[in-house]
């Protein structure tokens, strides 16, 4: 059975992803600061099934994800957690710094400490995916679709 770990996972796109992910056969453990973008009603659905698992906390908590990474063993790591409402980073940019800066760098600490303990063929088929939103890549205007390869987003690779 395929397990990931997806943070941000009660926020509206990764909770989303949680509900279709977990509806598919996949465990998820599911890691969310619930703050104003976190929603738990979203997962309401998954109350009681044993292939979701939520966990309460920060993306920065290092010693948290390690301890989630070493319990879980999960074949990838989905990042959903980010502050990505632009006008809420005019009012309160600290907040943006801390989680999507400075969160994301001990989140990604903590995966290459699991990555490096993993045999070659653990090494090869783990993946870690790093969501964004048109927030940042911009807006698309009027017409049109962004696709994978499109200018300003990159192809997630992911074989999850």
């Amino acid at each position: 059975m395929k397990t990931w770990l997806v943070t941000g996972g009660a926020g509206f796109i990764g909770g989303n992803f949680v509900l279709d992910a977990v509806a598919s056969g996949v465990k998820v453990v599911n890691l969310d600061a619930l703050t104003y973008a976190g929603n738990r009603d979203t997962l309401a659905a998954l109350d009681g099934n044993p292939l979701h698992v939520f966990v309460q906390g920060d993306i920065g908590d290092r010693a948290l994800v390690s301890r989630l990474l070493a319990e879980h063993r999960p074949d990838a790591v989905l990042n959903f957690a980010a502050e990505s409402h632009v006008d809420r980073s005019i009012d309160g940019p600290g907040a943006f710094v801390q989680t999507n800066v400075v969160g994301t760098f001990h989140l990604l600490e903590a995966v290459r400490g699991y990555w490096k303990s993993l045999d070659a063929q653990g090494q090869s088929a783990f993946r870690f995916l790093h969501v964004s939103t048109d927030e940042v890549y911009g807006s698309l205007g009027d017409e049109g679709q962004f696709r994978e390869g499109a200018p300003g987003t990159t192809p997630t690779g992911c074989r999850c």
